[in-house]
């Protein structure tokens, strides 16, 4: 069964990712086109380099043009956001794109976008998935790649330029070549490479590279930026005596950074990082959207300059309706995604990369010393982050427990609430502890703040074996 979650329809290559699933995605979004008379306006398809995905590109993009759905072709793998952002400057009704972003190698799928360049929102993707899962396959009409082509129902572009000018005219290129910062860029293997280097180098950055040949197994390593996978940029950064080592995900959407000692700085002190900036440097006011697993150091930031701090539902959908609702400066979340008001609804990672370098310039201090200055002002606050493979057993044991009987581990701390808005969030005096279950993998994941790591740790642990969950290191 195809099923939507909090990123798009993903699923295992070969058993529920397959040929006959894509077409029957692409046949359900189609007719929901033709129904709305949108057909002819189109749509914007583009694809990552993970293993299949230019050819699920044109599976999915044969469907469409044969249900008269008019076409607009990427001819080469690109990060999500220029999808996104493709959607948006030619204001296309809806845009898709074949990743699986983060998720493992074995791993691919579809992004959907609505009108504006944002992730559909639930209405759009239940809809879709009911019928897609409903379609006889032998009902689907098609018409062939290079048919469609030379017929005009599908049409080669090369967004790549207009995506790169929005982002350079964003930002202040004229402090980062002041600076002539040295930069290690990582990929992951990815699809960031051209478009970082090309706003690196006319920023006047000088710039080594790791991971960046075309690998469907990403090295054999996660496609997502976080410690255990950014080991060979902290070794880079500090080998070149770099600034700062910029990492991006498979799809180029989330970002991780190594500072000039080779030092993890994690994604919540990126988003607080980034929204300190924009506040105080830039002289900006907006509230921060954040979701419910994300630090709530950018509330404590957003209370100092009297604006509000916004908690959603996890899934980038309900961070971009949060910063359209609360006509929000900035939304992000703790696993590296964010975006910022003037730029595309949806995260983007080359975006907050380049947002990145110019804070540096501009503060004059190493990123070390930025992160320093923030808690020196806001205080500390710590995350602990842990998850586990779920069997469906296991799964519908802790759902019962913990969502429907509601049943809470005893706590040190007094609790000021518990919130089941996406999973089970206890708000404590002292941090906070939630167990949600992963949208795309079936995972459990558990995340924990408090004023030390330690604290936080504690925090997992309790809620960990409250559920019978097995103890990790």
């Amino acid at each position: 069964m195809i099923e939507f979650g909090t990123g798009g329809w993903r699923a295992i290559i070969g058993d529920g990712f397959t040929k006959d699933n894509i077409r029957r995605v692409a046949a359900a979004l189609a007719r929901r086109m033709v129904r709305e008379g949108s057909a002819e306006t189109g749509i914007c398809a583009g694809y990552d380099r993970r293993f299949l995905s230019r050819e699920a590109c044109i599976w999915f993009c044969e469907v469409m043009a044969g249900e008269g759905v008019k076409v607009r072709f990427v001819n080469l793998s690109c990060p999500t956001p220029q999808v996104m952002y493709t959607v948006k400057a030619l204001d296309l009704p809806y845009g898709a794109m074949v990743t699986a972003s983060h998720n493992p190698a074995v791993y691919n799928g579809i992004k959907l976008f609505t009108r504006g360049g944002r992730d559909a929102a639930e209405e759009y993707t239940t809809e879709i998935q009911d019928e897609a899962n409903s379609l006889d396959s032998g009902a689907i009409r098609s018409v062939d790649f290079e048919k469609a082509i030379q017929e005009g129902r599908i049409v080669m572009i090369d967004p790549r330029d207009a995506y790169l000018d929005s982002i350079l005219q964003q930002v202040n290129t004229r402090a980062i070549r002041e600076r002539r910062l040295r930069i290690v860029l990582d990929p992951m293997f990815g699809v960031s490479l051209t478009g970082l280097l090309t706003i690196l180098y006319t920023a006047r950055c000088d710039v080594d590279v790791i991971n960046d040949r075309h690998d469907a197994f990403f090295g054999r390593h996660l496609p997502a930026p976080n410690p255990d996978t950014l080991v060979d940029l902290q070794y880079a950064v500090r080998e070149h005596n770099a600034d700062v080592g910029i990492a991006t995900d498979g799809d180029a959407d989330r970002l991780g950074i190594i500072d000039e000692h080779g030092n993890y700085v994690n994604a919540n002190e990126i988003l607080a990082l980034l929204y300190y900036y924009l506040l105080e440097y830039k002289g900006w006011r907006g509230n921060a959207v954040r979701n419910i697993a994300t630090s709530h150091m950018l509330d404590r930031i957003a209370e100092a300059y009297g604006q509000q701090c916004i908690e959603v539902p996890v899934g980038f959908k309900h961070i971009s309706a949060g910063m359209d609702r609360y006509d929000a400066l900035i939304g992000g979340e703790s696993s590296g995604g964010l975006t910022v008001r003037g730029h595309i609804s949806g995260k983007d990672g080359l975006y907050a990369a380049s947002l990145l370098v110019e804070m540096i310039s501009v503060a004059g201090k190493p990123l070390s010393r930025l992160v320093e200055d923030l808690y020196e002002r806001f205080g500390k606050m710590q995350m602990a982050e842990y998850d586990w493979q779920l069997t469906e057993e296991s799964k519908a044991r802790i759902r019962q427990l913990v969502l429907e009987e509601k049943k809470l581990p005893v706590f040190d701390q007094e609790i000021e609430k518990v919130s089941y808005m996406d999973g089970c969030k206890v708000y404590l005096k002292g941090g906070w502890v939630i167990l949600r279950f992963s949208g795309t993998e079936p995972r459990v994941r558990i995340f924990a703040e408090a004023d030390t790591r330690q604290h936080a740790q504690a925090l997992v642990r309790l809620m960990s074996d409250f559920t019978s969950l097995p103890p990790q290191d």
